[in-house]
């Protein structure tokens, strides 16, 4: 509903910007590209199978270093056709170029869009920022959230100032062809702004702490880690769940944690290992699977700790689909994480109904 309410708080007066309504999410994407090529502040929002279909605009938009801002509402992709939530359709676009952070909530999403902005516009970074949300988990529900005042915004978000635009004085051409001898050099510098945004990421986090008062680790959040033996690490909402999960294994006596991860791109390698390696054991519980493979999370993370010493990294896969994970689904995990004592590979998963897999002959 994302679009649909920009759309009518903009004929209602509220917000003083251009809307323009598509015939699809290429064309949407597109449009906020061209856009952003005069130096005007953007956004969209997509979802799933859209996502998808704004496949070739993501990695033009990127290339161009424009800083847009996409929120994605996190649904299954097809097929067969799914209209409920889970993950995999923004971490299978998650080498396009984009800087990704992943919300848990109401109140996260709806602050993070400024801080999207302000990392984005930075003159050093000039890239673009997707922000998830669950779906139907988060964007079908209410909750009650602070609204950030137009006043704190405007201290914390300047005008935007664009490095380069189209202008008619000073001709530009935007994606242009580029040889061999130069094309190599160009992704090189792409990958070294998404890397070196960390910083920006950082200090974009902090001052909007100090403006807002409400504070968010830039990478990741932690619950209950200091002294846990098993850490379950996820993305989005599924963390409400473990966080009463793990709750209730504390009081039996168990010590076990959770790093709810927030930026996925740039990965925030190094400040995993700092959080992570005091404990034995991590199971990555991810919605979405690199088919073939294993979920994306865990296998970015197990690559963090090649040739490292540090925990034993499972991989689950849960919740595709829209499928319930229940505290008692959470709980087995947990229980069969703790029994693995060496390496598994590919991914176990979760709450998997047998009933309905036919035999491989």
């Amino acid at each position: 509903h994302i679009v649909e309410d920009l759309s009518q708080m903009v004929a209602d007066g509220e917000i003083d910007c251009e809307y323009v309504n598509v015939e699809s999410e290429f064309a949407a994407a597109s449009v906020v590209m061209g856009a952003a090529t005069t130096g005007v502040r953007t956004y969209t929002a997509t979802t799933s199978q859209g996502l998808l279909l704004m496949y070739e605009v993501l990695y033009n938009i990127a290339g161009s270093r424009l800083p847009i801002n996409l929120t994605c509402a996190n649904r299954a992709v097809s097929a067969p056709i799914s209209i409920w939530n889970d993950q995999q359709d923004s971490v299978s676009v998650r080498d396009a170029g984009w800087i990704q952070m992943y919300c848990e909530d109401s109140q996260e999403i709806h602050d993070i869009q400024p801080i999207s902005y302000k990392v984005g516009e930075h003159p050093r970074i000039r890239l673009p920022v997707m922000n998830m949300m669950d779906g139907f988990v988060l964007t079908h529900t209410y909750e009650p959230i602070k609204r950030m005042s137009q006043e704190d915004v405007d201290q914390y978000l300047p005008p935007f100032e664009p490095v380069v635009k189209l202008d008619v004085e000073r001709p530009l051409t935007f994606g242009a062809f580029a040889m061999p001898d130069t094309y190599h050099e160009i992704r090189y510098m792409l990958n070294r702004a998404v890397m070196n945004s960390k910083p920006v990421i950082e200090e974009a986090f902090k001052e909007f702490g100090e403006v807002f008062g409400r504070e968010y680790h830039p990478y990741f959040e932690e619950y209950r880690t200091e002294d846990a033996d098993l850490i379950l690490l996820t993305m989005g909402s599924l963390a409400g769940t473990i966080k009463e999960t793990i709750d209730r294994l504390r009081s039996d006596g168990e010590k076990v944690g959770l790093l709810k991860l927030r930026t996925v791109r740039p990965w925030p390698g190094e400040e995993l290992r700092k959080a992570l390696d005091h404990t034995s054991v991590v199971a990555v519980i991810e919605k979405d699977i690199s088919l073939g493979f294993e979920g994306t999370v865990s296998a970015d993370l197990k690559a963090t700790y090649h040739r490292r010493d540090g925990p034993l990294v499972h991989s689950f896969v849960a919740g595709l689909g829209g499928r319930d994970v229940p505290i008692r689904d959470i709980v087995k995990t947990y229980e069969q994480a703790k029994g693995l004592r060496e390496p598994v590979d590919g991914s176990m998963w979760v709450g998997l109904n047998h009933d309905i897999i036919p035999e491989v002959e």
